[in-house]
């Protein structure tokens, strides 16, 4: 993020804070909601995005203009959080889109914070991904950019009723559409790391041949955290087919020590 999109962002994160310092969570996931669909408006509207973040236009003028398209449509707190980011100034028109989207999503987290539950979303939202990236056909199902997305929310819908706690179903829901112009598999997984980021955890993928104990899960976020000098949130997959060892991501570091990289690199080094 450029220092002149970081000020506009900044200055609408003030805007919101102080606007819903008040809130409960259900007012929360209001103005969260209607962010969101100020994010999905302008993902369907390049013309209103050029519109919004024309250099010529007086900050002051795009502003209005947003108040003008919106009026008696969005709460008071939604409405003036995008004005803020319409009257600051982005290289792009797609940044914007990218941060009124994030003022979405920080706002269902800080709804998902109030009621004590970040900790439980970000873990189900983790094990949601595993269950799509299990099932293919589900996954092409639900990353199918052609597939209407009322289908795709209704089908996440029936399969999460009653299994998760509302913030991860609104979440999942991000994701379908495409959080920060990413596949859906991708999206989940980033959000995955705000959640975790939003309690000050720093999220770390590890693929095991085998569960992990829980002094062994113990002993490796002890570790990671002194590495990284914050809690670290492990997110365990079992894969057999790595034999044996453990290999870890965190952000983009990846440490590798399954027995599979090895064999691998012994065939490589044979074959030359």
């Amino acid at each position: 993020m450029s220092t002149v999109n970081r000020e506009s962002y900044a200055a609408a994160v003030e805007r919101l804070t102080a606007d819903t310092q008040t809130a409960t969570a259900a007012q929360l996931v209001t103005t969260a909601d209607e962010i969101l669909s100020v994010a999905r408006l302008l993902r369907g509207q390049p013309r209103l995005r050029r519109a919004l973040t024309d250099p010529s236009r007086a900050g002051a003028d795009r502003a209005e203009l947003f108040r003008s398209l919106v009026a008696g449509k969005l709460g008071p707190a939604a409405v003036e959080t995008v004005a803020t980011l319409a009257n600051g100034r982005f290289t792009r028109p797609a940044e914007l889109l990218d941060a009124v989207e994030r003022l979405g999503v920080d706002t269902l987290l800080a709804s998902v914070d109030k009621v004590g539950e970040l900790a439980e979303v970000e873990d189900e939202l983790f094990r949601f991904g595993q269950v799509v990236s299990g099932d293919p056909e589900l996954a092409v199902t639900l990353s199918d950019p052609g597939a209407a997305i009322d289908r795709r929310v209704k089908l996440v819908q029936d399969l999460l009723k009653g299994k998760v706690r509302a913030g991860t179903g609104r979440l999942v829901e991000v994701a379908l559409e495409g959080y920060g112009g990413r596949s859906f598999e991708a999206s989940l997984s980033r959000l995955v790391e705000l959640t975790a980021a939003k309690r000050d955890h720093q999220v770390a993928y590890v693929t095991v041949a085998k569960l992990l104990d829980d002094a062994e899960e113990q002993r490796l976020a002890a570790k990671l955290s002194d590495i990284y000098g914050r809690q670290v949130s492990l997110k365990v997959d079992v894969d057999p087919a790595i034999i044996g060892g453990v290999s870890v991501r965190v952000g983009p570091d990846l440490y590798d020590g399954t027995i599979l990289r090895r064999l691998n690199e012994a065939r490589q080094a044979f074959a030359k």
